[in-house]
């Protein structure tokens, strides 16, 4: 795969339009709760116009794959959010607590599935905790909790322990039944189907993991499928539905802001399907 010899200019770049689009102080980076559409708390700042922040990072960080489409794109993307700090474990529960805090509660995080408000404090593993959830399941491929996939904060969400024990490992697809503090999510024997607010978010994580994962530093290459049977295989599905969920439930004010945060102060790399969604249709 061709090395871009710019590629620590382009982070220079993007940090600085970053810091000057969104306000680089982690309070004004929080966003709404999920599903929700409240202004942010006194003193933050606002997310930027739509497409501002886009267009200044097709000018910089993604130059390289404007224009692409199909394998070129995926391959350019690639060698783009694979310039990243990588996080300890353990530096992720921290993470998180700035990543996916509550504008309305600051001492208090979103949980992702069932879209509870609960105390940055409760994070462990005991029932009533929140623990950090792999949407790109770690055992599908293996990768487990060491830096690199199973450390990479565009793919790990704050969720009640129970909850995210329920979710297994199972892949993503439609129908089941409710469970406890579900908040609308769905599970059955071989999949799980996420809340309505954040079908989107788990479609564009999981894609990004597709993406920045192609087995070329030591890691699984981590491709999506139609399967809800892929156990501990590199891959995930259902592909049709991610996809559908993607259109369906288009980026957020909480997940845009999120995705800056990763990029400003932890991994500085982005998630390009929350930046450009035309780009998933033009990938696969």
């Amino acid at each position: 795969m061709p090395v871009t010899p710019v590629r620590r200019r382009w982070r220079t770049v993007a940090l600085a339009a970053s810091a000057a689009l969104v306000g680089l102080t982690v309070p004004a980076l929080t966003a709404p709760p999920a599903g929700a559409a409240s202004a942010p708390p006194a003193g933050a700042a606002s997310a930027p116009p739509a497409g501002v922040a886009s267009a200044a990072y097709d000018d910089t960080y993604y130059a390289d794959a404007i224009g692409r489409t199909g394998p070129a794109l995926k391959d350019s993307l690639h060698t783009i959010i694979s310039d990243q700090r990588k996080l300890s474990y353990s530096a992720v529960w921290d993470a998180l607590k700035v990543t996916d805090q509550d504008p309305n509660n600051s001492g208090n995080v979103i949980l992702l599935y069932s879209g509870i408000s609960r105390s940055k404090s409760r994070n462990g593993g005991n029932t009533g905790d929140w623990n950090r959830e792999h949407v790109w399941a770690k055992s599908h491929g293996d990768f487990g909790t060491s830096t690199g996939p199973g450390t990479d904060l565009h793919h790990l969400r704050p969720e009640d322990v129970q909850v995210n024990s329920i979710r297994g490992n199972k892949d993503f697809d439609n129908g089941g039944s409710a469970f406890g503090n579900s908040g609308g999510s769905l599970t059955d024997s071989n999949s799980f189907e996420p809340r309505d607010a954040v079908k989107g978010d788990v479609a564009r994580m999981v894609l990004y993991m597709a993406v920045r994962y192609e087995g070329t530093d030591g890691w699984p290459d981590l491709e999506p499928n139609d399967s809800v049977t892929n156990g501990s295989a590199p891959y995930h599905g259902r592909l049709s539905v991610l996809k559908q969920w993607h259109q369906q439930d288009p980026p957020d004010a909480f997940e845009k802001r999120r995705n800056d945060v990763i990029h400003a102060s932890y991994q500085h790399n982005r998630n390009p399907f929350i930046d450009h969604p035309e780009w998933v249709e033009a990938i696969w």
